[in-house]
């Protein structure tokens, strides 16, 4: 039995050229996935996300992928205008994109949505308060979605990751630090990053049959950093 079988699904994966973008799509596509991947940040214009999903046609599989470069201002420095530029870019999204999908997967009663957030709103960490919290109203919103949408045949879930190898958080001047390196042997029971495919899999997996009993959870992939 094959456990992760995307053959013939459709699948959109948003801001597809950053954060976890690529390795999503390579691995997707691998799996048999007819992909379709949209660049564009999803911040700036509401009404964007609802064209995008226009676009994409009528799509089996939603990977809501937002990303922003965190910032790490201290708590007393964070200004109105860093909060917003958070919760714009990776909150508001998420509602637009969901009404826009929504109409499709009710029709026939079957669908996933997976969201790649972050576990940084599950371990506090100091000068992160803005993106902590944008990141935690992701993982909330998943939670109250995914239980309305599960007797309609469709399922809402989330990744929250940290430690996992990617071109926003993890570049490879950054890997290259030994003091990084040093921070991921004291941090992460790993000991490693997990890497881009190990974590493109696990969305897989959600977006496949084999997931159809999880609803509106959250699942840490961050080699044991909130253990």
């Amino acid at each position: 039995m094959k456990l992760i079988d995307l053959q013939g699904r459709r699948v959109l994966i948003t801001q597809s050229s950053d954060f976890m973008g690529p390795a999503l799509q390579r691995v997707f596509g691998a799996l048999g996935a007819t992909v379709v991947a949209d660049p564009r940040p999803l911040g700036d214009h509401p009404a964007l996300a609802r064209q995008v999903v226009s676009e994409a046609g009528d799509v089996d599989v939603l990977i809501a992928h937002l990303a922003l470069p965190a910032p790490t201002t201290s708590l007393a420095d964070v200004d109105d205008d860093e909060w917003r530029r958070a919760f714009a870019h990776l909150v508001d999204p998420l509602p637009r994109l969901a009404r826009a999908v929504l109409p499709g997967m009710r029709a026939r009663r079957a669908g996933r949505i997976v969201v790649i957030g972050s576990a940084a709103a599950l371990r506090g960490m100091k000068r992160t308060s803005t993106y902590s919290a944008a990141r935690g109203a992701q993982l909330a919103w998943v939670r109250a979605a995914g239980t309305e949408l599960a007797r309609e045949g469709i399922t809402l879930n989330a990744i929250a990751q940290n430690f996992v190898d990617n071109p926003t958080y993890f570049p490879p001047e950054v890997q290259a630090n030994p003091a990084f390196q040093e921070r991921l042997k004291r941090e992460v029971p790993l000991g490693r990053l997990v890497s881009g495919d190990e974590d493109a899999l696990f969305a897989a997996y959600l977006a496949s049959d084999a997931a159809a009993c999880f609803v509106g959870q959250v699942f840490p992939v961050c080699g044991g950093w909130v253990s």
